[in-house]
């Protein structure tokens, strides 16, 4: 399971548990290494403090969509995954250009503003996103978001999912950026999958899922925020699912057209 504000404080037991070495060959599940050159837009939420050093004490992932703007998931800045208030975290940042957490490289940003969707629902995962804005833009080069009717959204499409989480399901979190192909799923597919349960409530307008029939390639704990991308342009946000990689349980992501308005009203550029 991704980790939503319900399972999110045991994956933060697990983490802090965990050696910084324990995923060195790992992938997000079913997935590959990946080179930040060809995915510039990718960054991790970290905090030495509330993690520790080892893996640039990284816990979500999130993207970058302007040259001083990221996107993540909101149970990314819950009391559940963090331990304490977000506003309690002296040292939370944001690590742009750094595929190797072990490593150095990339920059360590700042947040000058964060907007968590004070309408996020921590029980069905409705409405799964936060803004961060940086304290300086960057270099690096932002995603497009795909519009509300982009053909990106359209099932049986390839999609992309980036991040440093659990390579396995069992704990093995990267330490290099990785990536996994799955497919965009039918609305109808995702909705049989996720009914209504304490994992959550598929709901299409602010969601989508994508995942493989028999299982194997998806994301999982600390992948969470990170992108969804087809063709270029970001669809999705990791946000929730049950397990990780099973059969007849596909990743469930924040649609990413759903963010639009709130980078209109809370974004910086």
């Amino acid at each position: 399971m991704r980790p939503t504000a319900r399972a999110a404080f045991g994956a933060l037991a697990l983490v802090l548990a965990l050696p910084a070495s324990a995923a060195a060959d790992g992938s997000v599940i079913g997935g590959r290494p990946t080179q930040m050159s060809q995915s510039p837009w990718a960054v991790a939420l970290a905090s030495h403090a509330r993690f520790g050093a080892q893996r640039s004490g990284q816990f979500c992932g999130g993207v970058l969509v302007g040259r001083s703007t990221v996107v993540t998931a909101a149970h990314c800045l819950s009391k559940e995954v963090l331990g304490v208030p977000w506003q309690q975290v002296r040292d939370l940042r944001i690590v742009v250009g750094r595929d190797n957490l072990t490593g150095g490289g990339g920059q360590e940003r700042k947040p000058a503003k964060v907007w968590v969707n004070p309408r996020y629902d921590n029980w069905t995962n409705d409405g799964d996103m936060a803004v961060i804005t940086l304290d300086k833009p960057v270099p690096n080069r932002p995603i497009p978001i795909a519009g509300r009717h982009d053909a990106a959204y359209r099932p049986g499409s390839r999609a992309t999912v980036y991040g440093w989480g659990d390579t396995t399901g069992e704990g093995s979190y990267a330490t290099r950026l990785r990536s996994a192909h799955v497919n965009v799923l039918r609305d109808a597919v995702c909705a049989r999958a996720y009914p209504g349960s304490a994992d959550g409530t598929y709901r299409s307008p602010s969601m989508l899922c994508a995942g493989e029939p028999s299982g194997g390639r998806d994301a999982c704990q600390g992948d969470s925020g990170g992108p969804l991308v087809v063709h270029g342009r970001l669809v999705g946000l990791v946000s929730w699912g049950t397990g990780c990689g099973q059969a007849g349980s596909p990743g469930v992501y924040t649609r990413a057209s759903a963010l639009l308005p709130a980078l209109l009203a809370h974004g910086a550029g």
